[in-house]
């Protein structure tokens, strides 16, 4: 018995010493490799990593893409809407290194960047840009964060804007904006048609003015037109040139 009261420990010792010795990195991890405080420049890894008890210390960091949900904000747009925006991000590690050094907890601060960043740029835009031009904002968003967490060692791949939620009263004023706006636009439709026509007919009346002979054509064209009507009653136009022509004539 006391053979192995002895041997337990010397197990347990033995055990600690091999777990703390050798470390095993999968794929995709880098482990950062702190000796005495300082660190080196290159992360290790993947593999089998040795490393001396006490003196040296490892850290380990993923290096494949993160999906983050960045919690709904609230935003107010440049024409004073107020929304509830919320986004996704796509980023990853690309320098274990600078991520455990220059940052106490980069997914943390990641985090935190995005929601500042998302209420800062769609402040800067009206609502209907929010709506339309999606593409435009993440790309913009992206291109700051990434910026921005490159002293990181942190790469934003990507960034989407999920939902813009707006409240019912404005959704109301927006479809009455929107209907006064269709009734603006049939207007003017109909302006420009009335213009058009009236146009081509006074270039019509300034060709039937110089051509008499196109003056009887149509009137001759307006009888036929006529007389096609089943209609019992029948008047003959004449032009006032004839009525006065006639009278003087009596």
């Amino acid at each position: 018995m006391a053979g192995l009261a002895t041997l337990i420990p010397v197990v347990v010792v033995g055990f600690f010493l091999l777990t703390s010795i050798f470390k095993i990195l999968r794929e995709y991890e880098r482990g950062v490799i702190f000796t005495l405080g300082r660190v080196g420049r290159k992360a290790s890894g993947p593999g089998i990593i040795i490393l001396i008890p006490i003196i040296q210390q490892m850290r380990k960091v993923d290096m494949r893409t993160l999906v983050h949900d960045v919690p709904s904000q609230d935003v107010i747009s440049r024409d004073n809407v107020s929304v509830k925006v919320n986004a996704v991000i796509y980023y990853r590690v690309v320098d274990a290194v600078r991520a455990v050094v220059q940052v106490e907890n980069y997914i943390a601060a990641t985090s935190q960047l995005a929601q500042t960043t998302l209420r800062s740029v769609l402040g800067k835009h009206e609502l209907d840009e929010m709506l339309q031009e999606r593409d435009k904002l993440n790309k913009d968003i992206q291109e700051i964060l990434d910026g921005q967490t490159e002293a990181w060692g942190i790469k934003v791949a990507n960034v989407e804007i999920k939902h813009v939620d707006v409240d019912q009263s404005m959704i109301r004023a927006i479809a009455k904006q929107a209907e006064a706006e269709r009734e603006r636009r049939s207007k003017v439709i109909i302006a420009e048609g009335e213009f058009q026509a009236a146009a081509k007919l006074s270039e019509a009346a300034a060709v039937l003015a110089q051509e008499p002979g196109a003056m009887q054509l149509r009137y001759l064209n307006s009888l036929q037109e006529i007389a096609n009507d089943r209609s019992n009653t029948i008047v003959f136009p004449f032009g006032m040139d004839d009525v006065k022509s006639f009278l003087n004539r009596g």
